[in-house]
C-alpha cells in the first residue's frame, strides 16, 4: 500500500502535468450568451409576427366586457410576451449546462415551456374575456419554437467543437474500482460533446505512475479532495461505491464547494435513458429504478400514427423526385426500376423491402464472393467497399439516400417504420448475438440512430449498441430529431455515405 506521503506526492506531480483550462466560470458565461440570443430571437419572432399580422399602426387587445383596465397596446403585450417567455424558459432550466450540448432534453424543455406559456395565455384570455388575435398567437408559437430550437442547435454545434478541444467541459475526477473507472472513462471519451472531460481518477491502493486506459491515477480514497484541487476538477464522479463507506461519500459531498463543485453518481449501467430511469427516495436511500424496456399500447399507437401521417405527406411532396429518379434508373441501365428484396422485420417476420435499383442485374449473387474477398463474410453488417456492382446513377442516388424513398410505401403497409433499426437479410440475422436479436423487438426503419451517427463508417458493434439504445429508450421526440438529422445527412452526405 502506498504511503500517504507518496500519494500526496503523486497528486502534486500530476498537478504539474495536468492539462489546464481557463479559470472563468464557463457555465455562467454560456448560459448568459444563450440567454442573449434567446432574447434576440424572441424579439424578432414576436414583434415580427405582430408587424406581419397587425401592421405597424396602433392596435389594442379587445375586451369583451367592462373591465377596470385601460386598453392594452399590442406593442406592450408583445414586450410582455417576450419577457414572460424568457422567464418560463429560465424556470424550466433550459439553459442549464446539464442539458445543453447533448441529448434531446434541451429541445424538449423549450417545446414544453413554450406550450405551457401559450396554454396559460389562452386560459387567462378566456377567463378574462380578452380577444387576442388568433393569427398572432398561432404564428408566434410554432415560429418561436422553431427559431429557438434552431438557435440552440447552432449553439450546440459551437459547443461540440469547443468541447472537442477540451473547452467548455466539466473537468471530471473519477472515483471507484479500476474496472468501473475504465468503463465510465471510455464512455465519456466516446461522447466528448456531452461535456465531461476526464482528468484523473482515485482508486484503492494506487501504484506509482499508474494509469487506467490513459486516465492517470492521482490519489486514493483518502486524498479525493486534494486530488480534485490538484487536477483542477470541478466534478467528482463516483463510478462504484463498494470501496467508499456510505459516511465517507456523504462527507465528500459536504467538502465540495457549493455551486462550483459537483458530485455525480455514475453507475456502470450504460445505454439506459431518462424515460426508463426513476429515482425513488425510500428511507433515506436514493433507489434507482430501471424499467423493463417495452412499448406501451399508447406508444405503439402514437408511433404508428406518426409513421402513417408523415410517410403519406412525404410521398405526396416528393412525388416529383420519385418520378425523376425512376426515369433516371430506367433509362441509364438495363433492368427494372425497383429492387425488391426479402428482409427480416419485427419479431423475425420476413417482408419485402422496396428500393430504387442501384446495382446491375443479378448483383445479389455476387455478394458472398465479394465479402469473402475482403474477409467480412462472417460479420452481420454486409458492406462491400468500392462495390463494383453499383451503377453510375446508383452511386449518385445512394450517396443522397434517394434509393430509399420507395420504402415510404413499406411504412404505409406496416412492414417498416420511419425510424428504427435497419432491416437486414436472413443471412445477417443468423449471425446475431443474443443482444443483437433485440433489434427485432420493433419495426425496422428507413433511418435510424446509427445511420445518423456515422452512416457506413461505424463498426457492427457500435451500430448494434446504437440500435439497442434506440429500441430500449424510444420517444417520439427522439424520432423527430433523428429524422431532422437524417435530412441534414442526406443533403450533406460527406465521405461516409455509400
Amino acid at each position: 500500500m502506498v504511503s500517504e506521503a507518496h500519494a500526496a506526492g503523486a497528486v502534486a506531480a500530476e498537478a504539474e502535468t495536468a492539462p489546464r483550462t481557463t479559470t472563468f466560470d464557463w457555465r455562467r458565461r454560456l448560459a448568459r450568451r444563450v440567454m442573449i440570443t434567446d432574447f434576440l430571437a424572441l424579439i424578432w419572432v414576436v414583434f415580427g409576427t405582430q408587424i406581419v399580422w397587425l401592421g405597424l399602426g396602433p392596435a389594442s387587445l379587445a375586451f369583451r366586457a367592462e373591465q377596470h383596465f385601460d386598453s392594452l397596446s399590442y406593442w406592450k403585450f408583445s414586450a410582455f410576451l417576450v419577457v414572460v417567455w424568457m422567464w418560463v424558459l429560465a424556470l424550466n432550466d433550459s439553459r442549464s449546462d446539464r442539458v445543453m450540448g447533448a441529448g434531446n432534453s434541451e429541445y424538449v424543455r423549450i417545446v414544453n415551456s413554450s406550450m405551457l406559456l401559450f396554454g396559460g395565455i389562452a386560459i387567462i384570455a378566456f377567463l378574462a374575456r380578452v380577444d387576442i388575435a388568433r393569427g398572432y398567437l398561432l404564428i408566434s408559437l410554432p415560429t418561436g419554437i422553431g427559431v429557438l430550437v434552431l438557435v440552440r442547435w447552432m449553439w450546440r454545434q459551437w459547443l461540440i467543437a469547443k468541447r472537442a478541444s477540451g473547452e467548455y467541459a466539466a473537468r471530471v475526477l473519477l472515483v471507484g474500482s479500476r474496472d468501473s473507472v475504465a468503463q465510465i472513462a471510455r464512455e465519456l471519451r466516446r461522447n466528448l460533446g456531452a461535456g465531461y472531460a476526464v482528468v484523473g481518477a482515485c482508486v484503492v491502493r494506487p501504484k506509482p505512475d499508474e494509469d487506467i486506459d490513459g486516465t492517470p491515477i492521482v490519489g486514493d480514497m483518502s486524498t479525493i479532495t486534494d486530488a480534485m484541487a490538484a487536477v483542477q476538477a470541478d466534478t467528482l464522479a463516483v463510478t462504484s461505491t463498494g470501496d467508499l463507506p456510505p459516511k465517507r461519500l456523504k462527507e465528500i459531498s459536504w467538502e465540495l464547494e457549493a455551486g462550483k463543485q459537483h458530485l455525480v453518481l455514475a453507475p456502470s449501467l450504460t445505454d439506459i435513458a431518462g424515460p426508463r430511469i426513476h429515482s425513488r427516495p425510500i428511507a433515506g436511500l436514493p433507489l434507482l429504478h430501471v424499467e423493463t424496456p417495452q412499448f406501451s399500447r399508447g406508444q405503439r399507437v402514437v408511433k404508428r400514427t406518426f409513421d402513417i401521417v408523415v410517410a403519406a405527406l412525404l410521398i405526396i411532396l416528393l412525388s416529383p423526385v420519385l418520378l425523376v429518379v425512376a426515369l433516371a434508373v430506367r433509362f441509364t441501365s438495363p433492368g427494372p426500376v425497383f429492387f425488391s428484396h426479402e428482409r427480416i422485420g419485427r419479431r423475425g417476420a420476413p417482408f419485402t423491402m422496396l428500393k430504387f435499383r442501384s446495382m446491375r442485374i443479378g448483383s445479389e449473387h455476387e455478394l458472398q464472393s465479394l465479402l469473402r474477398a475482403q474477409g467480412t463474410e462472417q460479420q452481420p453488417l454486409f458492406k462491400v467497399k468500392n462495390d463494383p456492382r453499383i451503377t453510375p446513377i446508383g452511386r449518385f442516388i445512394r450517396k443522397y439516400s434517394l434509393d430509399e424513398l420507395p420504402q415510404f410505401f413499406n411504412v404505409l403497409d406496416g412492414s417498416m417504420s420511419l425510424v428504427g433499426p435497419r432491416p437486414q437479410i436472413a443471412a445477417e440475422v443468423a449471425l446475431y448475438s443474443n443482444a443483437a436479436k433485440r433489434r427485432l423487438l420493433t419495426r425496422p426503419g428507413i433511418t435510424g440512430l446509427w445511420q445518423v451517427s456515422g452512416r457506413s463508417e461505424l463498426a457492427w458493434e457500435d451500430a448494434v449498441k446504437l440500435d439497442l439504445y434506440y429500441v430500449e429508450n424510444w420517444t417520439l421526440t427522439g424520432d423527430i430529431m433523428i429524422l431532422l438529422r437524417t435530412i441534414r445527412a442526406a443533403l450533406r452526405p460527406g465521405s461516409t455515405a455509400i
